[in-house]
């Protein structure tokens, strides 16, 4: 198969195996995620061929589903990509992508180690913001029951991975905890102009949100 053959025959598998989940992190992020990718991707001038890839398995398992072991989505993904016959060099770039992308708290460093990588967070993080990161916050903090508000619980700095991941705080905590954070930790100056209306919309709903609460 060619390339164009591989990413679609990936991007099946990905949708049989995604598609109806109820998180937020569902086929449709990864598609979205996956279209946003090759978005900025051409504007930043990387290989779309481990850009695409990466974007459409940065998600195949993603830790918070696997008991926070990190090393299950890259090593899955290794798996798919071997069956597809995607080179080795290949490969390892885009598994690095993926153990890379995820947000690791607000003192955790997260920077990607190369431009993909970096074009693939983005797009990830940009699905978190504006009307769709709302709905996916509220999506994913009913599938975790988790309470919607409780104004005597404050929002954490999470200053490890580990902090992070044993979270188990409110959905507008994450708003401040997460959402909010990040705009200012894009990588890309694509990005960054895309996550502008975005980022003021998550501001919106938040003031609207708190206004409410308040009868």
């Amino acid at each position: 198969m060619n390339e164009q053959e591989i990413i679609l025959a990936i991007a099946q598998e990905v949708r049989a195996k995604m598609e109806g989940e109820s998180s937020g992190h569902d086929w449709w992020h990864v598609y979205r995620v996956w279209r946003m990718a090759k978005r900025i991707g051409a504007e930043e001038k990387v290989e779309m061929f481990v850009v695409e890839l990466a974007a459409l398995l940065h998600d195949i398992a993603d830790w918070k589903f696997h008991n926070g072991d990190d090393t299950v989505g890259p090593r899955v993904a290794r798996e798919m990509l071997e069956r597809h016959a995607v080179p080795e060099e290949v490969i390892t770039r885009v598994c690095a992508i993926i153990s890379e992308v995820s947000f690791k708290g607000a003192g955790a460093a997260e920077k990607p180690s190369t431009l993909a990588g970096m074009v693939v967070q983005d797009a990830d993080r940009l699905d978190a913001l504006g009307a769709i990161g709302i709905a996916r916050a509220f999506a994913y903090g009913g599938h975790k029951n988790r309470v919607m508000h409780d104004p005597a619980i404050p929002p954490a700095t999470h200053r490890t991975k580990e902090e992070y991941q044993k979270n188990q705080s409110t959905t507008i905590n994450h708003f401040y905890e997460k959402l909010l954070l990040l705009k200012d930790r894009l990588n890309t100056a694509t990005a960054r102009s895309i996550a502008e209306d975005k980022h003021a919309f998550l501001e919106d709903f938040l003031a609207r949100f708190l206004c409410e609460w308040e009868g």
